[in-house]
Parts: structure tokens; C-alpha cells; sequence
């Protein structure tokens, strides 16, 4: 009689369905739990024949192998159906992701640089920690000239024997154009972007720290006409073809004649307002001639060659461009303040 329950219940038990992790619960329960089907037929081996103890002992031992097989059968279809339809990464991030935008200065930066790359001008890049010998020395600047000064410069190593090997920071990315020069003879036309540093009092128009971009180009009859026109395209392409430039004489170590250049200020058109002090005019960059001492310190002749050079703050382009109040914003990281610049992405 036991016998024919057993295999009944395995008949039953190899045919069991389930839709859910319910249903195969209340199914464990019928057949494995303490009131289920197999724990009866435990009770029940009690009364079998001695004779018979091991036949029923063994088919009750398969029929609970197999009701657990089969549980667990259940479980592993009802798991791999679930994955399947929900498709969920439990490592996925949170969405929606939120975009960023990027750095004003960024923007500016490669807007700079895409115009001058248009105009045949390939990117030179160099240390932040260099030598005074790149930084000043080969650039003409005399071993006396303030920029040297502790009030300009930051030190990082001092040589009371020889300046020129005064490890610093740079205060300007002419370094990476006494590099290019050193290594490499003319027609050389490079503009050097970078982040520079000078001791100087953080206020709203000034940081110990901002980013440059200095222009090269050497070559047979450079002359300060070609270094107009390249400004000249260089301010239109960036504020408008409405922009207008001046030059005034001005004094750099390393250029000789040189020049500052203002743009027509592109808020009021030149006709003066409070942003351009109501002169029509704003300062934008300095420049002028390559100076033939730096020429022959750098192993270029110049009795040959001619050249010029430019350098421009990025910091005060995009102050001019997007009309920021305050220098400090640049790197204070306020999310509110680089969140207005998405749409200039």
C-alpha cells in the first residue's frame, strides 16, 4: 500500500508547474514541510514489515531526492524568467545621469585655439616646473629684471652660483617657445597653451594662478604687418567681424618693436560705457617683433630670420566674452556658476 503512495506521489511530483516564487513555495510545503506528504510517509514507514523496511526506506529516499531536485528546478526557471523580463543592473549608476558642462575657460581655450590652428599654427607644450634659463634667461630678460623677483616668481629651488638654474614656476608659457626654438630651426609657427603662475594677491581681477596662450612664428621676411592681419583675423573670428584693433607701444623683454593691443569693446561698439572705462577700448593681449638677442640665444640666425610672438590670458578673453565679474569664479568650482555656460558648449 505504501509502496503504490510512493509512486503515485513521484508521478505527481515529476509533472509539478509553478508560475511563481509563491506557488513554489505552498509546492515545498505540500511535499517537504513538517505536515507535507514525504514527512507523512516517514510516520507511516513505522508500520511496514521488517522484511520490507529496505525496499520502502530506499524509494522513500528517492522520492524526497526528487522532490527536492525538482524544487530547485522550479526556483532556478522562475529566477531566469525574472532576470529576463525585468532586466535590471543592479550596478547600473542611478538614471537619469545628469551631463556636465564644460569649463568656461575651456571653451574659450579651444575656440583660441581651433582659430590660430585654422591659420596654420601647431600646438607646443612644456612644463609647468621649468628652469630660469627657458623661462627668462634665453627669452632676454636680464639677470636683474623684476620678474625674477620673489614677489613675481615662485621658487622651488634657489642657485646662489648660477640663476639660470633656479628651478620655478612659470610665469608665463614662453618657456615652451625658447624649447621649440632650441630644437627646432625655422619656419617655426606654434602657439604654446597653458597654465602659469606669479605671486600675486588673489582679488576679483588677478590669481596666484591663470592660463595663457602664446603665439610663435618664425620664418624669412616675417614683418609686423603679417602680425597685424593675424590679430586682426584673430579678434574678428572670435568677437564678431564688427571688432576693430589698435596697437600702442608698449615694452616686453623679449619683443622689440612691441605692442599692446586693444579690441573695440563689443558691448557698447566702441561709443564707451562703464565696461571699457568709456574709452571704446579694451586691452586684449600683448605682442610685437621676436627680439634678435633671444633669436641667437636660442640657435637662429638673425641676420635670416625674423619672427613674432603674442600672448594672451584666457581668463581675461572670457571675462570679456561672457562678461564675468569676478576672476575667483574661474576655480571656486560653484556647479550654479558652470551651469550657465552649457549652452556656450
Amino acid at each position: 500500500m505504501i509502496l503504490d503512495k510512493i509512486d503515485q506521489l513521484i508521478i505527481e511530483i515529476g509533472n509539478l508547474s509553478a508560475k511563481n516564487a509563491e506557488e513554489i513555495e505552498s509546492l515545498r510545503l505540500k511535499y517537504l514541510g513538517k505536515k507535507g506528504e514525504i514527512t507523512n510517509l516517514m510516520a507511516d514507514f513505522r508500520n511496514v514489515a521488517p522484511e520490507d523496511k529496505k525496499t520502502v526506506g530506499i524509494k522513500i529516499n528517492e522520492l524526497k531526492q526528487l522532490a527536492i531536485q525538482k524544487i530547485n528546478e522550479l526556483k532556478d526557471n522562475a529566477d531566469t524568467g525574472n532576470d529576463t523580463l525585468n532586466d535590471i543592473d543592479l550596478t547600473r549608476s542611478a538614471y537619469p545621469i545628469q551631463l556636465g558642462a564644460r569649463h568656461p575657460l575651456t571653451i574659450t581655450r579651444n575656440k583660441i585655439i581651433d582659430i590660430f590652428q585654422r591659420m596654420g599654427f601647431s600646438i607646443a607644450e612644456g612644463p609647468e616646473i621649468d628652469d630660469d634659463l627657458h623661462v627668462f634667461t634665453k627669452l632676454n630678460f636680464a639677470a636683474d629684471h623684476p620678474a625674477r623677483d620673489m614677489q613675481d616668481t615662485f621658487f622651488i629651488e634657489t642657485n646662489k652660483e648660477d640663476v639660470t638654474k633656479n628651478i620655478i614656476l612659470r610665469s608665463h608659457t614662453s618657456n615652451d617657445q625658447s624649447r621649440v626654438m632650441e630644437h627646432q630651426q625655422p619656419p617655426i609657427r606654434v602657439i604654446c597653451p597653458g597654465r602659469v603662475y606669479r605671486n600675486e594677491a588673489i582679488s576679483a581681477r588677478a590669481h596666484c594662478f591663470f592660463h595663457q596662450i602664446e603665439g610663435l612664428y618664425i620664418d624669412k621676411n616675417v614683418s609686423f604687418t603679417d602680425l597685424k592681419q593675424v590679430l586682426l583675423t584673430f579678434a574678428k573670428e572670435l568677437f564678431g567681424n564688427d571688432t576693430r584693433i589698435r596697437l600702442r607701444p608698449s615694452y616686453f623683454p623679449f619683443t622689440e618693436p612691441s605692442a599692446e593691443m586693444d579690441i573695440s569693446c563689443h558691448i557698447c561698439g566702441g561709443k564707451g560705457c562703464g565696461f571699457c572705462k568709456h574709452t571704446g577700448w579694451v586691452e586684449i593681449l600683448g605682442c610685437g617683433m621676436v627680439d634678435p638677442n633671444v633669436l641667437e640665444a636660442c640657435n637662429i640666425d638673425s641676420k635670416v630670420y625674423s619672427g613674432y610672438a603674442f600672448g594672451l590670458g584666457v581668463e581675461r578673453i572670457t571675462n570679456l566674452k561672457y562678461q564675468v565679474a569676478d576672476l575667483r569664479m574661474f576655480s571656486e568650482n560653484d556647479v550654479r556658476f558652470l551651469n550657465e555656460f552649457e549652452s556656450a558648449n
